[in-house]
């Protein structure tokens, strides 16, 4: 007998529209798959086989996150297929801080009214993500619940497992004086502050112009994924620690990947800074210290390494610049 409940369906949760989302989700996910992923879908785990091959200590390294207060954004335009990669990317860009390679992925879509079709573009977004990251989407869940959520809206949120040798987990106590400081940059806004963008552009036509493209497709775009950029260096012995510039931007972030008694100096006028960011200034009123205390500015990605291996860094990694150095004392980070 086939699951079905005309009752469940009349409170508002549709089981089968579930089953139609995973169904048509299927082929999203077997881009993902990896040697490690065992199974499929549909089971109440998500099966992982672990090779640690090569490694004296493996070491499991988890990262949590979600899309944030962009989904409004996503609403708002009806576009639903970009948002995955913004999740999968904000747990595994924080994950690879620590140099470990990401290995499966698992999200969760909590609705108001479980489409199918829009459910099965939110995953596709995930799976793009999944394979940038070259991680496995080994099992999620979809929440149909009506009431909670309005019947247009969802939340996306997820979790990453990755895995590092211990001898190779990036370790800020390494960093010195003098240490280089090396800029990744990012595609946008990426996936943090929304909250303040949302409050500049409440009384703007998110459909106007903005450089080759609209404001709200400018504003939509994912989060950049480095894992293809740091785990080389990692491998490599290249650097020595990373910050992820999410929430907080410079301020709170790069802070975290320094030891007590050093600070970060960055060259201000070296700061390779996108249209949008100067846009939102502009159009907020915003203050040059809240710009950089709460977006990236350009900068997803800060990476600290010795001066003598700073050339071959850039040299590695395309788009990559000269940020600042490592300085002593106990201001976190110093805009010069």
């Amino acid at each position: 007998m086939k699951s079905y409940s005309e009752s469940y369906k009349a409170s508002g949760v549709d089981i089968t529209a579930g089953y139609k989302a995973v169904e048509l989700m299927k082929t999203h996910i077997a881009r993902t798959l990896t040697a490690g992923a065992l199974g499929g879908v549909g089971g109440f785990g998500g099966l992982f086989e672990l090779d640690v091959k090569g490694m004296e200590q493996p070491v499991l390294v988890s990262g949590t996150d979600g899309v944030g207060t962009k989904l409004k954004l996503a609403f708002d335009q009806n576009k639903h297929d970009t948002v995955g990669i913004d999740c999968v990317a904000m747990c595994v860009n924080d994950v690879i801080v620590c140099g470990a390679r990401p290995l499966f992925f698992l999200d969760y879509i909590a609705c108001g009214k479980n489409v199918p079709e829009k459910i099965a573009s939110i995953v596709a977004g995930v799976c793009e993500g999944c394979v940038q990251s070259g991680a496995s989407l080994i099992g999620g869940e979809t929440a149909e619940m009506p009431g909670f959520y309005p019947e247009d809206e969802y939340d996306l949120a997820g979790f990453c497992v990755g895995v590092v040798d211990k001898k190779k987990i990036l370790d800020k106590t390494a960093v010195l004086s003098g240490d280089a400081l090396i800029a990744l940059p990012s595609t946008g806004v990426h996936s943090n502050g929304f909250s303040l963008v949302r409050k500049i552009i409440a009384d703007l036509d998110l459909n106007m112009p903005f450089g080759d493209s609209t404001l709200g497709q400018t504003l939509l775009t994912p989060t950049k994924i480095y894992v293809k950029d740091v785990l080389p260096l990692v491998e490599q012995g290249l650097i020595k620690s990373a910050a992820h510039i999410t929430g907080g931007g410079f301020f709170e972030n790069i802070p975290r990947a320094l030891p007590e008694g050093l600070s970060a100096k960055v060259d201000k006028a070296a700061v390779k800074t996108p249209e949008i960011f100067r846009f939102l200034q502009e159009k907020g009123n915003i203050p040059e210290r809240d710009m950089f205390n709460t977006f990236n500015m350009g900068v997803g990605m800060a990476l600290v390494v010795s001066p003598e291996k700073a050339d071959k860094v850039l040299s590695l990694c395309p788009g990559s610049y000269m940020l600042g150095e490592i300085v002593e004392g106990n201001e976190g980070v110093i805009l010069a």
